[in-house]
């Protein structure tokens, strides 16, 4: 016997989800935040021209210019946007972009998903400062917006 005072069965386990939460530091990034050096490449893209660079995870400092059409970013040694992990499928995701229009994240099925400010998306739109992650990789979006 032990001296130890029982424990309430409604007490003895529980259920907790923590995979939605993200810390507050994580999330929008304005070109406040960035370095100096990333802030002068940010503006320095022409105008209408966008951009992911990886602030956090693996390749932190990454640059990777987005063109018209689709940009496709995956495993695949011929995606425009390797990624060389294992988390991130061989076809993840694609960037859209046409003359005239905003740019736009698309799923292409991937395995681990595709997040859009750490919500799982199939296919959205991109702001200024929007953070997408593909497996471990956490690439920020910037748009060289019309003066």
């Amino acid at each position: 016997m032990s001296n130890q005072p029982a424990i309430p069965a409604s007490e003895l386990t529980s259920t907790i989800h923590l995979s939605a939460l993200r810390p507050v530091s994580e999330g929008f990034h304005s070109l406040d935040a960035l370095s100096e050096e990333e802030s002068s490449v940010v503006s320095a893209l022409p105008e209408g021209s966008a951009m992911l660079l990886v602030l956090s995870g693996p390749s932190r400092g990454s640059r990777f210019l987005l063109n018209i059409g689709s940009t496709s970013i995956g495993r695949e040694v011929e995606s425009e946007i390797f990624l060389d992990d294992i988390t991130v499928s061989r076809k993840h995701a694609r960037v859209d972009h046409a003359i005239g229009t905003g740019y736009r994240v698309v799923d292409q099925s991937s395995l681990n998903g595709t997040y859009l400010n750490g919500v799982a998306t199939k296919e959205a739109d991109l702001r200024q400062g929007d953070e997408i992650q593909i497996g471990k990789y956490k690439l920020t979006f910037f748009v060289k917006e019309g003066q």
